[in-house]
C-alpha cells in the first residue's frame, strides 16, 4: 500500500495561523490550501483556490447562546465574484465545524447551498464565548478548501474546562467500548490512529458500523490554540469494524484534540480524546 498517496488523500492540515492569538470577534484566520479529497480529472474549468474566501455573516449582529442563529458563508474570487459550483465531498458541498475556545463543545454541521456562492444555515450556540467556525469546501475545478472565523457569542460565559492529555484512551459511549491506538506518535511522521470497537456489555467485536457521511467514519483533529485543524477520512472507507483505521501527521508537538465520528444501528456517536503528542 501506497502510504504517502493515502496521506495526501486521507490528510488534511491547516496551519491557520503562526502564533496563538486572543480570538476577536469576526476574525478571520488565514488558511493554508489542503490536499483532503481527489483533485478533479483534467477537461474542466480550474479554480485557483488561493483566490477563493469566505465572508461570513450572521442575522444577529451579536449572535446570542440558546437561540437559532442564521449563520451565512459567501464563497467568493478576491474580486468579489461569487463561486458558483461545487463538488460533492462526503456526501455534501460543504462541512462546517464548530468549536469553542477550551474545546468542550464540537458540532459538526452541512450548511444549505442557496446558489451564487451562498451557504446558510441556522445552528445554537449552548454557551456565550468565543467560537471557532471552519468550513470545508470545493470548489469545482479546483482542490479542498478550509475557511474558518471566530466569532464572540453573547451570554454566560461557564469557566473554561482544562485540556489534560488522557493516558487512558479507552472509552464507553453509546453502550458501545471504543479504544484508540496509534502505531506511533510523535509529530511531523506518517501514521495510523486505530479505533476498535467492542459491546460494552458482552465485549464482543461490533461488526456492523454503519457509513456516515458515505465513509465507515470521520476525524477531526484541533490543537489545543485551534490553531492546527486536520480532518481524517478513514483508509479503507467500505469497513465495518471492528477497527476504522486513518492515516494522519501532527503537524507539531504539543496537546490536541480529536473527535471521532461514527454510525451504529442508526446512530451517530461521537468520541472525544485529549492527546500529548511528543
Amino acid at each position: 500500500m501506497n502510504f504517502r498517496w493515502l496521506f495526501v488523500i486521507c490528510l488534511t492540515i491547516v496551519l491557520l495561523s503562526a502564533c496563538a492569538q486572543k480570538p476577536k470577534q469576526n476574525q478571520t484566520m488565514p488558511g493554508m490550501d489542503h490536499n483532503q479529497h481527489n483533485q478533479p480529472s483534467g477537461g474542466k474549468e480550474s479554480t485557483n483556490t488561493s483566490q477563493v474566501q469566505a465572508v461570513w455573516k450572521f442575522a444577529d449582529s451579536a449572535p446570542q447562546s440558546g437561540k437559532d442563529e442564521q449563520i451565512s458563508i459567501q464563497i467568493q474570487d478576491n474580486t468579489g465574484k461569487p463561486i458558483e459550483k461545487f463538488q460533492v465531498s462526503h456526501e455534501k458541498q460543504m462541512h462546517l465545524i464548530v468549536v469553542n475556545k477550551d474545546l468542550s463543545f464540537f458540532n459538526h454541521i452541512h450548511p444549505d447551498y442557496k446558489g451564487k456562492g451562498l451557504f446558510q444555515i441556522r445552528t445554537q450556540f449552548p454557551t456565550g464565548g468565543d467560537y471557532k467556525l471552519i468550513a470545508d469546501f470545493i470548489p469545482e475545478g479546483g482542490e479542498a478548501k478550509t475557511e474558518s472565523q471566530w466569532v464572540k457569542v453573547s451570554g454566560d460565559v461557564p469557566a473554561a474546562q482544562p485540556l489534560t492529555p488522557e493516558t487512558n484512551l479507552t472509552k464507553v459511549v453509546e453502550g458501545k467500548e471504543v479504544s484508540l491506538s496509534f502505531d506511533q506518535l510523535q509529530a511531523g511522521k506518517e501514521l495510523t490512529m486505530t479505533f476498535n470497537f467492542l459491546d460494552a456489555s458482552t465485549k464482543q467485536p461490533i461488526t456492523n458500523l454503519e457509513p456516515y457521511l458515505g465513509a465507515v467514519g470521520h476525524v477531526v483533529i484541533l490543537s489545543a490554540d485551534a490553531e492546527k485543524y486536520i480532518h481524517n477520512h478513514p483508509l479503507e472507507e467500505k469497513a465495518t469494524g471492528p477497527q476504522a483505521k486513518f492515516g494522519t501527521a501532527f503537524p507539531a508537538s504539543g496537546i490536541y484534540k480529536l473527535w471521532g465520528q461514527f454510525k451504529h444501528q442508526g446512530k451517530t456517536f461521537i468520541v472525544p480524546y485529549t492527546i500529548q503528542v511528543p
